[in-house]
């Protein structure tokens, strides 16, 4: 899209969904089969933060439980009840709820859906050179390189 395409507004559960399901590596993407994101800055042209609408199908996951060296982020709980995961335990949240999760506190959280209705919420999160993902339930560490992530064992084995 060129700079001249970019809209001035759009409504967001109409914008196109991404067509990767996850940038993980296997076999860790598959699990994200019940994720659905419409990376809304994107399509206008934002590149220090993120903004994504996302979908969880019951029983989505939004991702592998995780935090970051140097990106915050946050989320806005649109529609449904989805449970957050952390490393404090499990806490059930509803609409027009939000948490945060400030950069370098290696306080690993996801969202999961345990309900059998669908979850919608905003997810935000900048885009700081260098940051780190620890993955601390599974053998996955990410680093974000010339604005791509790049995904290792923790061993430091790429994968």
């Amino acid at each position: 899209m060129t700079e001249e395409a970019k809209p001035i507004a759009i409504v967001a559960s109409e914008a196109p969904v991404r067509s990767q399901i996850s940038h993980y590596p296997e076999p860790f993407a598959s699990k994200m089969a019940g994720r659905e994101k419409r990376p809304l800055g994107e399509m206008f042209g934002l590149s220090n933060i993120g903004v994504n609408l996302t979908r969880l199908a019951p029983k989505g996951i939004s991702s592998l439980r995780h935090s970051h060296t140097k990106q915050d982020e946050f989320i806005y709980i649109l529609q449904g009840s989805p449970t957050l995961h952390t490393e404090d335990g499990q806490t059930e949240l509803s609409p027009g709820m939000c948490a945060g999760f400030k950069a370098g506190t290696g306080n690993g959280h996801r969202l999961v859906n345990e309900t059998s209705e669908d979850v919608v919420y905003l997810e935000v999160g900048d885009r700081t050179p260098g940051d780190i993902g620890n993955y601390p339930d599974d053998d996955l560490k990410a680093e974000l390189v010339e604005g791509k992530w790049r995904f290792f064992h923790k061993d430091g084995r790429p994968y």
